[in-house]
């Protein structure tokens, strides 16, 4: 009798300060290519996070409740050792244009250096998230810009009270 091959799981990480719907688009496909997904927020505090990482963290358990493969974490240090931790074989990123391409292979090929056994697995942006980033949201809300459509609305409410004091 053959045996059951071990399920397969994925990390897609990222700081995700706030989740936007590209974000969104990403964890969407990469759930459909591995039996568990775990979306792992960065603890990074040099980055100076506009939201907590437990805020990030609810606010992605809210955005992907749907999936019943995906489920949110955070971790700080090495990815490739939180994913090796985890028992991932995949590690997801996501590239919007030739820029994310080159600082991504940079990453990739130290990744695959420190763990070989660890793949990257690169996802273009869908064309209608390709422009979108938490840095360029945040810019927009603060600037009394719209950002519907490019954000849940949950995180729209939230980016507005924190930035602009407003709901």
């Amino acid at each position: 009798m053959a045996s059951k091959p071990a399920a397969v799981i994925g990390i897609y990480p990222g700081s995700f300060d706030p989740i936007t719907n590209g974000h969104l688009d990403m964890i969407g496909r990469a759930s459909r290519l591995v039996d568990r997904l775990i979306v792992a927020v960065l603890r990074n505090e040099r980055k100076q996070p506009l939201f907590s990482v437990d805020e990030r963290r609810q606010m992605l358990a809210e955005a992907v409740g749907h999936y019943p493969n995906v489920e949110i974490d955070s971790f700080e240090g090495l990815l490739v050792d939180y994913a090796a931790a985890q028992g991932a074989r995949v590690i997801f990123r996501g590239i919007r244009a030739i820029s994310d391409y080159e600082y991504e292979l940079q990453m990739a090929l130290m990744n695959r250096r420190l763990r070989p056994e660890i793949e990257m697995v690169f996802l273009m942006a869908g064309e209608a998230y390709s422009f979108i980033s938490s840095q360029l949201i945040k810019e927009v809300v603060n600037l009394g810009g719209n950002v519907a459509g490019l954000v849940p609305e949950a995180v729209e409410r939230r980016l507005k009270s924190r930035l602009l004091g407003s709901g």
